[in-house]
């Protein structure tokens, strides 16, 4: 279920952004990719409900490149991500056509075929709506590392399901997952030492705010590159 939060700050979207590709097929979906193929080390990026044509996003993923990673953003709304006009008037009737169980499948194929590409380690980074989809990854063996940021709302089971290393990353003011749950996850993971994990709550920040903010704001771009950074180290070092 989406929280008004969720539908706040709805990016412009740009099918030719970024400094990478568009191809029509990747495992079963359209996608964006950047990055060299010749690299070993993938990275799926899960989008929020504005879906893998946000500008902010791909700037992400071509930064995520820069680290020697093939990052792939998938276009897991099929051309039909919300917009403010769907929020506001069919929000329900969207949801449920484009549901995080529904993403969680169609995951499966993009990563499988990036496992028949030759790629030996993959992980996996979501955001709100995404950020769901990628702990369902991270309870089976699908992924080698995790980054879930201000994701949907999770349960205390999701966590206890975890199996890869994950690293949880929170807004202060959510109410998708407050900054209570997010203590309560961090308890859960530190009760699994099989399970490298890192929690963390961003002061002053709201759902949404790593991939959904003002270039223009200083302070906004500041919190956001933090997220961007943690995510990245996550990434980097369970990813190899």
């Amino acid at each position: 279920m989406a929280t008004p939060q969720c539908c706040q700050k709805p990016p412009s979207l740009d099918p030719v952004y970024g400094k990478g590709q568009v191809v029509e097929d990747f495992g079963g979906l359209k996608a964006y990719i950047t990055g060299s193929p010749e690299s070993k080390l993938a990275i799926v990026l899960i989008s929020d409900i504005f879906g893998y044509e946000a500008p902010l996003l791909r700037n992400l993923a071509d930064k995520v490149a820069t680290s020697g990673f093939f990052v792939l953003v998938p276009d897991f709304f099929h051309g039909d991500p919300a917009t403010p006009e769907i929020l506001k008037n069919s929000s329900d009737e969207w949801l449920e056509k484009h549901g995080m169980a529904k993403g969680f499948e169609e995951a499966k194929p993009v990563i499988q075929a990036l496992r028949e590409k030759g790629f030996s380690a993959i992980g996996s980074a979501g955001f709100c709506w995404g950020g769901k989809v990628v702990v369902e990854l991270a309870k089976y063996d699908y992924i080698n590392a995790a980054v879930s940021l201000h994701p949907a709302p999770l349960t205390n089971d999701d966590i206890r399901e975890v199996k890869c290393p994950i690293s949880i990353l929170g807004a202060e003011v959510d109410r998708s997952n407050s900054p209570e749950a997010i203590k309560q996850f961090a308890e859960i993971l530190s009760t699994k030492p099989e399970v490298h994990s890192h929690v963390k709550i961003y002061p002053g920040t709201e759902h949404g705010w790593s991939v959904r903010y003002d270039v223009n704001d200083k302070q906004a771009v500041e919190k956001a590159e933090e997220a961007q950074k943690d995510m990245l180290d996550w990434l980097v070092k369970y990813v190899k």
